[in-house]
């Protein structure tokens, strides 16, 4: 593709200080809004933020070979050689750019798109596994990392978290190349605000929930849904729990929409007779396709109200009662969400009941271990430890937190970089209040397994923090590392 064509596929006024005879016809390797990331033969996006104009970055964008600049009007203090695009909205030329370029690849995939303020990450992890036992081929895009139909859980590249409309053009293109035919989005209110789904084509939306998160960026709770809400005006199909109230007000705005309920309201999809037991969750599901017994190996009420929502999309997918319901049985868990950890074999129960979770603030600690507490049979563990380089105030509240709510607390290291894991301690512990119920153990492989190697059988230890991260950064670098790989390790050699 060359700049004419990218042009008239923006619809845009293409201002080229120079003839184009003399371009040569360039092919467009790539389109990227950050000047840092340009490569040679990439078309560059400036883009108007709160904190910069990505105008003024067009001479290093041009000096790492780029070919032409896309933007919303050229500022008259700016001068550059290269052919200029202007266009109405710069990011959503960026998103359009980035999706002909890879080929349109969400038209060759059944795209799911989950939104929510709780719930999307396993929702989604939920969708993409039932999808797959209903055997479609199917990519995964999450917080948690991606997925192409192998299941191979792959990090994004180190220049970015959440990706940009390039990005997730580029990841889609991996999947379709890969064999996959459908694929599952993780969407966030900041990916819809800012336009990297917005060359997405979505056949189904889901909604989880909604409540006030994010209002330093949307403002108002009110524009949180509008943002929210835009993924509906787009898919062909709606997947909306009823029993949040946001989700009932965007009812009218689906043309085409199936409904969920975990608390028993009348719904397509409802949830009786739900049962929390240590390892797993149990329920009565009815829905359009009949009634069945469901057991899913998860904790947590609310996973009741995720694995609704996941069943509906992967319906509408083509999927029997029989395939969700055999499906939810093996579900593996999502790495570093509530996952459970469980051994198996001939011991199998006499073992703590293990679950490694991301959470790493004072709230989400509270969360966490309030809702484990109901159904620990015994003694609550809880292993964790902060962050250096990083906001030293939650330190504290984090050390009151876990010794007022679980019965035995593993203070250890959390990526402590250059900031000494005794003294990151130290600093949690002083936040106790003259709780006595904690120890110190600052290698966090010893600290996992004096843990898993002292709890009784019917405890439950709580592995926090890291989640699925696959690196300890510590003073001299980033170490590799696997949560879950230590936990079973520990397990497997307790009691040899």
């Amino acid at each position: 593709m060359h700049v004419h064509e990218l042009a008239e596929i923006l619809d845009a006024t293409l201002l080229d200080p120079e003839a184009p005879a003399t371009r040569g016809g360039e092919e467009i390797t790539g389109v990227t809004h950050n000047a840092a990331w340009t490569q040679p033969g990439n078309v560059f996006v400036a883009i108007r933020g709160a904190r910069a104009d990505g105008h003024a970055f067009i001479p290093d964008a041009a000096a790492a070979g780029a070919i032409a600049v896309v933007g919303e009007g050229l500022p008259a203090d700016v001068i550059t050689s290269l052919p200029y695009l202007e266009v109405s909205d710069a990011r959503t030329a960026l998103a359009e750019a980035a999706a002909a370029l890879a080929g349109a690849p969400s038209r060759q995939l059944s795209v799911v798109g989950i939104t929510g303020t709780d719930g999307k990450t396993t929702t989604a992890w939920l969708t993409r596994h039932l999808h797959r036992k209903a055997g479609l081929r199917t990519g995964l895009l999450s917080t948690v990392g991606y997925e192409l139909p192998d299941g191979i859980l792959r990090q994004f590249p180190d220049h970015f978290t959440t990706p940009e409309s390039p990005q997730v053009q580029a990841i889609l293109r991996e999947m379709v190349d890969a064999g996959a035919r459908a694929a599952v989005l993780e969407t966030s209110s900041h990916a819809l605000a800012l336009k990297r789904v917005h060359a997405v084509d979505f056949d189904t939306a889901v909604w989880t929930n909604l409540s006030s998160e994010h209002l330093d960026f949307h403002g108002t709770l009110e524009q949180y849904f509008e943002d929210k809400a835009s993924l509906f005006a787009r898919a062909e199909f709606a997947v909306v729990n009823v029993d949040d109230e946001w989700g009932r007000r965007l009812l009218p705005r689906c043309a085409n929409v199936e409904t969920y309920s975990a608390s028993g309201a009348e719904a397509d999809w409802v949830a009786r007779d739900v049962e929390e037991h240590p390892t797993h969750l149990s329920f009565t599901v009815e829905c359009p396709y009949g009634e069945a017994a469901v057991r899913v190996p998860m904790v947590g009420p609310f996973n009741v109200a995720n694995a609704l929502a996941a069943m509906a999309a992967t319906a509408r997918s083509g999927a029997s009662l029989e395939q969700l319901v055999n499906g939810l049985a093996e579900f593996p868990g999502v790495p570093g969400r509530m996952q459970l950890v469980l051994p198996e074999g001939p011991r199998e129960g006499a073992f703590p009941r293990t679950i490694i979770d991301f959470a790493h603030t004072p709230a989400a600690l509270e969360n966490l271990l309030t809702t484990l507490r109901p159904s620990t049979e015994d003694r609550l563990w809880v292993l964790i430890g902060a962050p250096g380089q990083r906001d030293t105030t939650k330190r504290g509240p984090m050390g009151e937190v876990t010794t007022r709510l679980a019965d035995v607390v593993v203070f250890t290291e959390d990526d402590p970089r250059d900031d000494p894991a005794s003294r990151i301690i130290a600093e949690m512990a002083a936040g106790t209040q003259g709780r006595t119920n904690y120890l110190a153990i600052p290698d966090r492989t010893e600290a996992i397994t004096y843990a898993l190697t002292h709890a009784g059988e019917h405890d439950t230890v709580v592995l926090a923090g890291k989640g699925a991260e696959m690196f300890i950064a510590r003073e001299h670098g980033d170490d590799p590392w696997d949560e879950a790989a230590v936990a079973f390790a520990a397990l497997a050699a307790r009691d040899l």
